[in-house]
């Protein structure tokens, strides 16, 4: 050991191969373990070198980043293989980044330099502190480059993850490093017993956190397999990036993306494309191109797909959802783009030396800065478009605070939520969960008529008797509770809905044949025309209306089915008509005298031009 010591190439070969080695930890690798090895053998060659003085104290740990980085990094010089222009740049791609990030890791030693390291559990606690604290400042430095910290280590431990959602990324990154240095205590000067209960403790804390991490995924799994009612495909095809240089036939890539989905037009599916599959295309060109999309894709079908858009002479790197017509169902502009990749950093200045992006087209992308929520078929989720993807505190950071929220989210179909009541009270308790870690100066819910037992001649100031309610109409008065508990709210309450697009009332089952012996013809119902819902929203709030019935004057099927379908229907149950008339105190501000909003031929006139 003291030979080693005292050889200058030992001094800097040690702590490359441990981060080498280290590297191995990350995946796709994933061996974890050996963060339990090589973090204890760095710390112990720190603390017995660190008299010989703070800049080699430094050369060590940069040694240690740089083998870290080099070993992981590698691929970043794919990208630059497929143009001359750019293939000089490889050495420096190869080495250069690894040695500029491993700069970090030196700063981390240099700061431990200024403390007397020696082999007490003080050392373990300052070197955690410093290298997750130099972590945290390379993800913003220079536009960030958060990529592989060690907390990526537990990927592929999904139960070690799900303290995230309460700690965060970089809080667990130094719980990580510092239950990786725990081993050192072996070579510490401590005794046995208490060697023994540091040990303990890690082995407690480790063990708590995976009981806690299988038991919520668990319960997430219950809950994902009881909602979910679709099929999401991921499409990849392995496209080359050669195709980025070739003038390749849109239709050739877009047949074989198509070929690979293998789309079943009964099965309700999600097809996810892979970013930049159509190199030559932007989204304004894509619907020369629906014939492919609407020949092999039906309704019960969405698109995922990444595209390049314009908008405003900028050019963004986007994601957007389509059905199968190509209508844009929602899109997101990345926020977080590449450096050199995505955009050029003093693009003018760099330009004039001939210095150009790396990835197609020489002109920089711009960067959006909305966040969004995309919601398919009752599905949540938020974007993330490559990069993006290593930014773990920007999601928490622009989605937990809102100016405005407008809550249409309760989901279940009435008769589903009646006939299994836990099953429906199990995904509003989901909603509401995720709400009470949301803030936000309006809220506004979009809630239901049948929070009421009978909806006949009620208003804003009838009483909702809940002992009287089935499943579905409790539930959500539930949920209007709560809203009004947590948050400054508006509640707007509405019955059937006419628009394009709706599959869940009598209008669809005319349209489609679908169960019409299970209707009475002389049942009443409301229609609201949901296109009109942001203007009414307006009105509401600017009469400060906290509490609204958004109705229209009941129509009976037998009328809804001669006038809008031209049938004559005299279905007739044994059980009870079902009778809707549900009114409103808030009419004026509408400019209408009468009990509801919108008069019987304006909802008929509506229906009409829907079902066509």
């Amino acid at each position: 050991m003291t030979l080693l010591l005292k050889n200058k190439i030992f001094i800097y070969l040690i702590p490359l191969i441990l981060g080498f080695v280290t590297s191995f930890s990350l995946p796709p690798y994933s061996y974890f373990f050996i963060n339990f090895l090589t973090f204890p053998l760095l710390i112990i060659f720190l603390i017995l070198n660190y008299k010989k003085g703070k800049w080699l104290s430094f050369k060590i740990g940069w040694m240690f980043g740089f083998g870290y980085f080099v070993s992981n990094l590698y691929w970043i010089t794919n990208s630059l293989k497929f143009e001359e222009n750019f293939k000089p740049l490889i050495p420096i791609a190869l080495i250069l980044i690894p040695l500029f990030l491993g700069i970090f890791y030196g700063l981390v030693t240099f700061a431990c330099s200024f403390f007397s390291l020696k082999k007490k559990f003080s050392s373990i606690i300052i070197f955690s502190f410093f290298f997750s604290l130099i972590e945290f400042i390379r993800s913003f430095v220079l536009g960030g480059f958060p990529w592989n910290l060690i907390v990526f280590s537990w990927s592929d431990y999904l139960p070690f993850l799900q303290v995230l959602s309460y700690i965060g990324t970089y809080s667990f990154n130094l719980l990580s490093v510092t239950i990786f240095l725990i081993p050192t205590i072996i070579l510490f000067n401590y005794r046995k017993g208490i060697k023994a209960i540091f040990l303990i403790c890690t082995t407690f804390i480790l063990l708590i956190n995976f009981l806690y991490g299988s038991f919520i995924i668990k319960s997430n799994d219950k809950f994902i397999q009881n909602d979910i009612n679709f099929v999401v495909k991921i499409v990849s095809p392995k496209i080359s990036i050669n195709r980025y240089f070739e003038d390749e036939s849109p239709e050739k890539i877009i047949s074989e993306l198509v070929e690979l989905s293998q789309p079943n037009n009964l099965k309700k599916t999600i097809f996810v494309f892979p970013e930049g599959a159509l190199s030559n295309v932007y989204l304004e060109d894509l619907k020369n191109y629906s014939y492919i999309f609407s020949e092999n894709y039906s309704e019960k079908h969405k698109i995922i797909m990444g595209i390049n858009s314009f908008e405003d002479e900028k050019v963004f790197n986007s994601m957007v959802v389509l059905d199968k017509d190509l209508n844009i169902l929602a899109k997101y502009n990345k926020n977080k783009l590449v450096p050199f990749g995505e955009f050029l950093p003093f693009e003018k200045f760099f330009f004039k030396f001939g210095l150009k992006k790396i990835t197609q087209g020489y002109r920089s992308f711009s960067s959006d800065n909305q966040r969004k929520i995309i919601n398919i078929n009752n599905l949540n989720f938020v974007p993330l478009i490559c990069y993006e993807i290593i930014y773990s505190g920007k999601i928490n950071k622009t989605e937990k605070n809102f100016d405005l929220i407008v809550c249409a989210a309760c989901p279940g179909k009435k008769w589903l939520a009646n006939k299994y009541p836990k099953k429906d009270f199990d995904s509003i308790h989901f909603l509401m969960k995720n709400l009470e870690k949301v803030k936000a100066k309006e809220f506004i819910l979009i809630s239901t008529v049948d929070v009421f037992w009978s909806p006949v001649k009620v208003n804003e100031k009838t009483l909702v008797k809940k002992n009287l309610l089935l499943p579905y109409g409790l539930h959500r008065r539930l949920f209007e509770e709560f809203i009004l508990k947590n948050f400054y709210s508006r509640i707007i309450r509405l019955p059937g809905l006419v628009g394009p697009n709706l599959r869940k009332n009598i209008i669809y089952d005319f349209q489609h044949n679908n169960n019409l012996h299970l209707i009475d013809y002389k049942s009443f119902f409301q229609y609201y025309p949901i296109m009109n819902l942001w203007r009414d929203i307006e009105i509401i709030k600017k009469s400060n209306i906290k509490l609204i019935h958004l109705a229209s004057e009941p129509i009976e099927v037998k009328e809804i089915a001669k006038v809008c379908f031209g049938l004559n229907f005299e279905n007739k149950l044994p059980e009870a008509r079902q009778i809707y008339d549900f009114r409103s105190l808030y009419t004026k501000q509408f400019g209408i005298k009468e009990n509801y909003q919108y008069r019987k031929k304006e909802i008929l006139d509506l229906i009409k031009e829907y079902s066509k």
